[in-house]
């Protein structure tokens, strides 16, 4: 399979929307007692011009956990290939033990999915997709998972011309 080099999106060009996906608290035992911290799961995007990313971040403190999730999304991010309101077929993601199936769906449909996929097709900007996560339940690799199969995703142009015809008779 050939490999696609995708050029690096610039955050400042877009009006990105952040959503925390998971907040987990962490606590590392050393000699003196324990460590608290929280590490933060972030997802970020334009809906209106299906750019997406994901970032995690680790502080002593949520807000900046939080923030520093959301600068590490902001270096992550894809664009993805939308239909008008869906995607434009059925894809697969994996990652680790987590499997996403991504499916288009009709006009009304809305968007049909758990709660990490669900945050990433919403901030990708996908009104009608249908959606299941299978293997593990970890937010981290459902993400991963996902962005791995939205990065699968190909538009009938670019189709067209790796098989050498028109976009008519495809």
């Amino acid at each position: 399979m050939a490999t696609v080099t995708k050029k690096k999106l610039d955050a400042g060009n877009y009006q990105l929307k952040d959503q925390v996906v998971a907040i987990n608290r962490v606590t590392k035992v050393v000699k003196g007692g324990k460590n608290m911290s929280f590490a933060a799961l972030v997802v970020v995007g334009d809906p209106s011009a299906g750019v997406v990313g994901y970032g995690s971040g680790k502080a002593k403190e949520v807000p900046q956990a939080i923030r520093k999730g959301i600068e590490s999304a902001k270096k992550n991010l894809i664009k993805v290939n939308l239909t008008q309101s869906s995607i434009p077929h059925i894809v697969t993601g994996r990652f680790g033990s987590g499997l996403v199936l991504l499916k288009p769906a009709p006009e009304g449909t809305g968007v049909i999915a758990g709660g990490a996929v669900r945050a990433v097709m919403t901030s990708a900007g996908v009104q009608n997709v249908l959606t299941k996560s299978i293997g593990s339940a970890n937010p981290h690799n459902v993400i991963k998972a996902t962005f791995a199969a939205l990065n699968q995703l190909r538009d009938r142009k670019d189709v067209a011309a790796m098989r050498g015809k028109s976009v008519q008779e495809l």
